[in-house]
């Protein structure tokens, strides 16, 4: 079977990758094996929210009605999907949109791992909002929001602490229009990882992120919010963190001391 037949969010029909029902999303060729077609439409379902993070999706079967495919095929996406964390499979309960909240995903961004123990060992991070404030982005900031220089964006600073240990200091870069009321008494009173509030009260789910990695020295005001003496070589990970469609969402730079923690990183 070569073209899907597939109900839009507004009901009209959509046939194939060419059809309306992808239009929105990224472009699929029509050679493309027929479960990534699937996966194509699951995905705008997922960035139109019809299926809001924690929420059930539609059983297998459901979907290969809906899709006129095999449930084989609808299968196959959904494992592609779990496998990128944006379901989650639950044993005899059925499949659910991942949410940030859950521990699985929150340390999927989360790299730093104690010498001793894993991420889970230490508990949650303790967390210090520094600054939250309005400002216009600078050239660089812009060209990794892919805004306009000078744009309105939300500027964050925070530390971070393991065992009351200040551990890393990031600053954040969030394009203000989608993150419209965030101040930094929601991020201080908001009990859980700032993605799942993002994806929660904002309507943003960050799906993937790339970094760049190397090591720096901190400066003065660097090395009082992270209680370091001057000289200490701290890595400094730039990341920028990508919603549906790779739109880019927040621009994040990390300086992490590492003395007692290492950066890890699993390569598949």
């Amino acid at each position: 079977m070569s073209a899907i037949t597939a109900p839009t969010s507004d009901g009209a029909n959509a046939t194939g990758v060419d059809s309306n029902a992808v239009a929105n999303g990224p472009l699929t060729p029509a050679f493309s094996p027929l479960y990534q077609q699937i996966k194509v439409l699951i995905l705008q379902s997922l960035q139109s929210r019809e299926w809001k993070p924690s929420s059930a999706i539609p059983s297998e079967m459901e979907l290969a009605n809906r899709y006129k495919v095999s449930q084989g095929t609808v299968r196959k996406a959904i494992d592609e999907l779990a496998s990128e964390n944006l379901l989650v499979r639950r044993q005899g309960k059925g499949t659910f949109v991942a949410t940030h909240a859950e521990r699985q995903v929150q340390y999927r961004f989360l790299k730093l791992v104690p010498d001793s123990g894993d991420a889970n060992s230490e508990g949650p991070a303790q967390r210090r909002i520094v600054d939250c404030r309005r400002s216009r982005a600078q050239a660089d900031v812009a060209r990794g929001l892919a805004i306009r220089t000078g744009d309105a964006v939300l500027q964050v600073r925070r530390v971070l602490s393991f065992a009351s240990i200040a551990t890393i200091l990031e600053d954040l870069w969030l394009p203000a229009t989608p993150f419209k009321g965030l101040t930094a008494e929601r991020l201080t009173d908001y009990d859980g990882p700032m993605y799942a509030l993002f994806e929660t009260e904002f309507g943003v789910r960050m799906v993937r992120a790339e970094e760049k990695i190397r090591a720096v020295l901190p400066d003065t005001e660097q090395c009082v919010l992270l209680n370091t003496p001057p000289n200490t070589p701290l890595l400094s990970v730039e990341r920028i963190a990508y919603t549906y469609n790779d739109a880019p969402m927040e621009m994040r730079r990390g300086l992490y001391l590492t003395d007692k923690h290492y950066y890890r990183n699993a390569l598949n």
